[in-house]
């Protein structure tokens, strides 16, 4: 669909003489009088847009311009959404961590999984453990195999300074059968979930 900026001309506020008309579907109707071009939109129940106002003549457009700006609203909600989503959430570990403390935040990271976030799950290493990396490898994997049905790792556990780092990634879920009907139906951007602020332990 054309983008048409929100401080465009619509309607009567359109005011040079003649315009190059494009009709409702796309088609080039040519060069035509601004008032014949109004009476043609009201005829069809649609509004005159100007589109490309530094043209000469300016270029116009038959369209149904709230149906378009609540379209466009909607598609701009889900651009900001699916970008809320991309950003990678950071859980830490430490290696000696009890069983409580793992259980805490491994709940948040399904949470930012289900949410459709990566997740960066890094193990802390002091002094000494930095010498067995096996240990906070062990509690990796933990990690994953609790949060299997829900996320996988994206690479190999790997250290950066005194850190190991693994990214888990969301598994994709399939949509319930009303709800992928009614996106055929609609021919509309499956919804994303509204993300979480970025949290870290």
């Amino acid at each position: 669909m054309m983008n048409i900026a929100k401080e465009h001309k619509v309607n009567e506020q359109i005011r040079v003489r003649q315009i190059r008309l494009i009709g409702a579907e796309g088609e080039q109707v040519g060069i035509i009088d601004t008032r014949d071009a109004m009476q043609m939109a009201r005829e069809a129940g649609m509004d005159l847009v100007m589109v490309s106002p530094q043209a000469v003549p300016p270029v116009c457009r038959l369209l149904d311009y709230g149906r378009f700006r609540y379209e466009q609203q909607q598609n701009e909600k889900e651009n900001r959404k699916r970008a809320r989503a991309q950003e990678v959430k950071a859980i830490k570990f430490r290696v000696k961590i009890d069983d409580h403390d793992f259980n805490t935040k491994t709940g948040h990271v399904r949470r930012f999984l289900e949410e459709g976030h990566k997740v960066k799950v890094t193990i802390m290493f002091r002094g000494r453990e930095r010498t067995h990396p096996e240990l906070g490898e062990r509690i990796l994997v933990r990690v994953a195999e609790v949060l299997a049905d829900v996320g996988a790792p994206e690479s190999n556990p790997s250290m950066m300074g005194m850190d190991m780092n693994m990214i888990m990634t969301p598994k994709a879920a399939p949509a319930p059968k009303k709800e992928r009907a009614a996106a055929s139906d609609d021919v509309a951007p499956a919804p994303t979930e509204d993300s979480a602020p970025a949290a870290s332990a």
